[in-house]
């Protein structure tokens, strides 16, 4: 009975439909995560039937065949780009992208990843590092005896040291951005790295032609809408009802076959 199978990949389907919602639930205050979305796909179809051929010898064609689908399959997660608001914060290392582009990160096994989350600290030598210590590209040290830190939108670094007047400047920050932010591979703690269906990284300054500006003092939020997630959690559950209805009426279907006398 072809609906036992087809109400289990429908059980499935909407299983992990649940799990990417509950994972977005869950980083709907992580700094700049963006939300994901599951696409589904219906499988192959049995052909009773086929629309299109021949019922007679003098050229009948058939207007609409016999079609059984087999049911559903996960197609892909798809990540929602969309930016999330700007939250002040006051930190003069919090910065945040308004508009596209990402940081650029060196990882310790020579990779570069890409990241939104503009929460930077110092390192021990006064290297701008990220929350877990890696480099950002291009690698800007703060003096140490600099007693102010200024990040204008274009991404130059303006520090002013003790006994100087003119602030003096110390590097400036690149953006990447790509021709398909979606393609990019998440590997966790807010990164990404660039894979070939998400092209090659462009690089510029913020606030050129297509680049985002930066914000000092600000961190962009989430892009979960909590009450969208839980409508779509609701629905998800319904469906997941509904599918496991389908096998257990294909249960009592059989049982009734199987007592016939």
């Amino acid at each position: 009975m072809r609906s036992l199978s087809i109400g289990a990949t429908g059980m499935l389907a909407q299983q992990l439909n649940v799990e990417v919602i509950s994972h977005n639930i869950a980083n709907m205050n992580t700094t700049a995560y963006t939300r994901r979305r599951v696409e589904f796909q219906d499988l192959l179809y049995q052909n009773l039937r086929r629309t299109g051929s021949q019922s007679a010898d003098d050229g009948s064609i058939v207007p609409a065949g016999v079609q059984i689908g087999l049911g559903v399959k996960t197609a892909a997660v798809y990540r929602i780009t969309e930016q999330g608001n700007l939250t002040l914060t006051e930190n003069s290392l919090d910065l945040a992208i308004n508009g596209r582009g990402y940081f650029q990160i060196d990882l310790p096994n020579g990779e570069t990843a890409y990241t939104r989350a503009g929460t930077l600290q110092l390192s021990e030598s006064g290297q701008i590092v990220t929350v877990d210590g890696f480099t950002v590209q291009p690698g800007i040290t703060v003096p140490e005896n600099a007693i102010d830190i200024s990040v204008n939108s274009s991404g130059e670094v303006l520090v002013k040291v003790d006994g100087q007047v003119a602030p003096q400047n110390v590097g400036q920050f690149e953006l990447a951005i790509f021709a398909n932010d979606a393609g990019l591979l998440a590997i966790g703690d807010n990164l990404f790295v660039e894979t070939p269906a998400s092209g090659g990284a462009a690089t510029g300054t913020p606030g050129s032609a297509g680049y985002g500006q930066l914000q000092q003092g600000f961190v962009e939020t989430s892009n979960v809408n909590v009450v969208e997630e839980i409508t779509n959690l609701i629905t998800a559950q319904r469906a997941y009802e509904m599918n496991s209805k389908v096998i257990e009426t294909s249960d009592q279907m059989m049982a009734t076959i199987s007592n016939i006398r």
